[in-house]
């Protein structure tokens, strides 16, 4: 069996991760999302394609335009993504000069979007930019405060070189984290493709934050749905699975695999054994998370 077959143990699909099916969420139609594009960021379009199936009116913005208009173009929104790709060729470090451009440029501007209940979503290069930029964990900042100090990083993988696969995701259901509501219990299969995406936190007291106030909604699991740091089930070595981190909030949200990549049942790598066996799903299932993401807004 090669290298790649053994890291794809993904069930041919013995049950729903979510408790409901994904799709157009009622309402939605007011729900205005904007989509990061430019300097090397290249998934905004299923991303954009992802939260129009949700039912949102998504747009994708480039980077420069937005930091350029002072941020006018957050007014009146309800969500801001910020997608997957190589952010200025992951110069010194994967997204820390889309984070710097961001946070100088448009920094007090995008702690009030969140302040005014708006909804970040950060996916693997935008995970990594919204980590650097203090948008997660933000640990004890307070409505009116600028950005929080960084307090975590993704880092190399212990693997040296970029990952390719899919990996299964564990789901906290006690977690703040609106993105990730409505779990069953089944693991979440996505695509996961990166480099870059060991997470670290600052140190032992932001751990203890992060795990007792359960702002880690997703965690990299084996076959048996046990949490791991073990490749090639976990593909950088995130400490005890570590595969997301979302706000106290739990509006703010990053992860580095990649849910806008399973939007069609036909994305999932065994998707003829699952249609042979009565059991293909309606719709990706990576689209529960900007599903839920949508229907938040809504609210």
């Amino acid at each position: 069996m090669s290298e790649h077959a053994q890291s794809m143990q993904v069930s041919d699909g013995d049950g729903s991760p979510w408790d409901f099916v994904p799709g157009p969420v009622p309402g939605a139609r007011d729900v205005r999302a904007l989509v990061l594009s430019g300097y090397g960021l290249n998934c905004e379009a299923e991303t954009a394609a992802g939260l129009r199936m949700a039912g949102a009116r998504a747009e994708i913005v480039h980077v420069g335009d937005l930091v350029h208009g002072g941020g006018t173009q957050l007014d009146g929104a309800h969500m801001l993504v910020f997608v997957g790709g190589f952010s200025f060729g992951d110069h010194i470090a994967s997204g820390r000069v889309f984070a710097n451009r961001m946070r100088f440029g448009l920094g007090e501007r995008l702690a009030r979007f969140v302040d005014d209940g708006g909804l970040v979503l950060g996916i693997c290069n935008g995970f990594q930019t919204i980590v650097k930029l203090g948008l997660l964990p933000a640990l004890d900042r307070r409505p009116g405060q600028g950005l929080a100090p960084q307090q975590a990083s993704l880092v190399h993988n212990d693997r040296l070189g970029y990952r390719d696969a899919w990996v299964r995701l564990s789901i906290d259901s006690r977690s703040p984290c609106v993105f990730t509501r409505g779990s069953t219990g089944v693991p979440l299969p996505v695509p996961s493709r990166h480099g870059e995406g060991k997470l670290v936190l600052a140190d032992e007291a932001v751990r203890a934050r992060v795990e007792g106030e359960h702002l880690v909604p997703v965690r990299y699991v084996d076959a048996d749905g046990n949490a791991t740091e073990a490749w090639p089930d976990n593909p950088n070595g995130s400490m005890a699975g570590m595969a997301g981190l979302c706000d106290a909030s739990g509006r703010v949200f990053g992860l580095m695999p990649h849910p806008e990549a399973y939007l069609y049942p036909e994305n999932h790598p065994r998707w003829i054994a699952q249609r042979d066996r009565g059991r293909l799903p309606a719709v990706g299932h990576g689209l529960g998370i900007l599903v839920n993401g949508v229907r938040a807004a809504v609210e």
